[in-house]
């Protein structure tokens, strides 16, 4: 996740059995929402996703665990079981085809898995110019960014409307707070993501379902290096277990955005204080590749 416009603004520091005491005690009593039942995480193979997880599992929730690598997902998986005793399923599965949510949903059904907690947090950057970039992973960027994230809703949605529960937490970025040059469909889906979830949550807060954005900046994940993103871009990283805690206790509070970190905070406020243009023309000194 990309975090911005830092250096114009100051820095601010703003499961059971033998395994419930210490579950509660990492947990703080925080996630007891989520003990004892399911949560869906996608992409939790690295990064903010798998910190997700882990915490998830420390709080007693019994989790899905969705992504492309298997034996990362069966690490995690056993990790969970063993410190935690929660219950885990594993489906290996490509959100960058259309056909994964309907399987992922299937998979929850088959098993009788009643999902109470859908974590979009599978997502992936590109950097670059747009006109050099390939239309292809463009495409697979939209597909896994904003249609796999509609698309898992929308299915698990009616359940939780019909159950009068449930919790949607979506992963986006502080990139979705302005333009970004060399990151700019990257930039476009999660602006779509946040927009379209703040909308969501007021729509099924009357049915008892809450929606909540997390937005990150700089992480300490894989994403830089999948992304392609220069070096330099990377300012003050949080870590990406800060982040995932910070989304959760979000979550858990009822709060439909949250941005981890006041130094992002404070970056991502900074196109209500300057013109839109000077904040895509910092963005894109920023993010353009030094050659």
């Amino acid at each position: 996740m990309c975090s911005l416009l830092v250096a114009t603004v100051r820095n601010r520091t703003a499961t059971r059995s033998g395994f419930v005491a210490q579950s509660r005690a990492q947990s703080g009593g925080v996630m007891d929402r989520w003990r004892g039942k399911w949560a869906l995480v996608t992409g939790p193979s690295a990064g903010i996703g798998r910190e997700i997880a882990r915490q998830l599992a420390a709080g007693g929730a019994n989790l899905v665990l969705t992504a492309r690598r298997r034996e990362r997902l069966d690490e995690l998986a056993a990790e969970a079981r063993s410190r935690h005793g929660v219950e885990v399923e594993v489906l290996v599965a490509d959100l960058g085809t259309p056909q994964a949510p309907p399987a992922i949903f299937d998979f929850t059904r088959e098993m009788g898995i009643a999902v109470e907690l859908l974590v979009n947090n599978a997502g992936f950057g590109a950097h670059g110019r747009f006109r050099e970039q390939s239309f292809a992973r463009l495409a697979e960027m939209v597909q896994v960014n904003i249609t796999a994230v509609m698309h898992l809703t929308h299915l698990f949605l009616p359940q939780m409307i019909e159950r009068g529960r449930g919790d949607i937490l979506v992963v986006s970025s502080t990139a979705a707070f302005q333009p970004v040059p060399y990151l700019a469909a990257y930039a476009a889906t999660k602006a779509f993501d946040l927009l379209w979830a703040e909308a969501l949550a007021e729509e099924v807060r009357k049915h008892g379902v809450r929606v909540c954005v997390l937005c990150p900046g700089s992480t300490t994940t894989e994403f830089q290096e999948i992304a392609g993103s220069p070096r330099h871009a990377l300012r003050v990283p949080e870590t990406a277990e800060k982040v995932a805690r910070v989304g959760l206790h979000a979550m858990a509070a009822g709060k439909r955005v949250v941005v981890s970190g006041g130094r992002n905070w404070l970056g991502a406020q900074a196109h209500r204080l300057v013109p839109r243009f000077t904040v895509t023309k910092m963005a894109a000194r920023l993010f353009e590749k030094q050659d």
